[in-house]
């Protein structure tokens, strides 16, 4: 048995075919899915499909990367959403220096205000997390520090899994050292993948989860293809190989820490 803790079930990519899609990942053994909001919009689509499968849970939020879509204050219909009992976090949250304006051609708004704001929603996502009892889902590219220099004054409150974890075994204990913890996509088995597969190896037991971050990030051998929940099977055979472990050891470690870090997961 296993969990995809990060998926995007929402996604036009499973309109078609999402009754399917859940029942191969329980034929896989997935028997628990969290599918996560990057908005209001989406974030309703996520109890709804929460609503509709037993084994689907939801989190809710606005990824750092829609910010110039965002309302200024989002607290209210954030708190209002983790009142649905299925709302096991907030999230996705973060901060995103990849596609920053200057990269994307955007000359209506400079990188600092783009980051500004960016700062100012994560914050808004952890201040509903510690009045609703909940942890977040933090998504970092290129920013790094300064996720943990933001997570760090609630760090007492509030704990981050830091999804879709590539950093080194330093940065793995910063995570450690704010009491959060990490999670591994399928890119653990990409054939030059060689860091993640030693930094999670490093990881210690009941600090790691696995997820897909479906419809991306496909594991071998079906890269370049949609990815689905059932091919967490993939990932954690070459997780198994890489921390020299049993599929039972695995199983019973990150489903353990998936619980613990969703208290609402059932």
């Amino acid at each position: 048995m296993f969990y995809d803790t990060h998926a995007h079930l929402h996604f036009p990519d499973f309109t078609a075919d999402i009754e399917e899609v859940i029942a191969r990942a329980s034929d896989a053994g997935v028997s628990r899915i969290i599918t996560i909001g990057t908005d209001f919009e989406t974030s309703r689509k996520s109890i709804e499909l929460a609503d509709r499968f037993p084994s689907v849970f939801a989190a809710v939020g606005w990824h750092p990367t829609h910010v110039m879509e965002a309302p200024e204050d989002i607290r209210s219909e954030l708190l209002g959403m983790t009142r649905h009992p299925k709302v096991v976090a907030l999230g996705e949250t973060g901060l995103d220096y990849y596609w920053l304006p200057s990269k994307t051609k955007d000359a209506s708004i400079t990188d600092e205000e783009h980051k500004r704001r960016q700062a100012s929603l994560f914050r808004q996502h952890l201040e509903v997390a510690a009045e609703a009892g909940l942890n977040c889902v933090v998504h970092q590219r290129e920013s790094f520090d300064d996720c943990v220099a933001q997570l760090e004054p609630f760090a007492d409150r509030v704990k981050g899994v830091f999804h879709c974890f590539s950093g080194s075994v330093p940065e793995l204990q910063r995570v450690l050292a704010l009491d959060s913890i990490v999670s591994f996509t399928g890119i653990l088995t990409f054939k030059k993948a060689h860091r993640i597969r030693e930094t999670f190896a490093a990881v210690p037991e009941g600090k790691f989860m696995f997820e897909t971050d479906c419809p991306y990030l496909a594991p071998e051998p079906f890269r370049q293809k949609r990815c689905e929940p059932a091919f967490i099977r993939n990932t954690v055979e070459v997780a198994q190989q890489a921390r020299g472990c049993s599929l039972e050891a695995l199983s019973q470690s990150s489903c353990a820490a998936a619980r613990a870090f969703f208290g609402r997961l059932s």
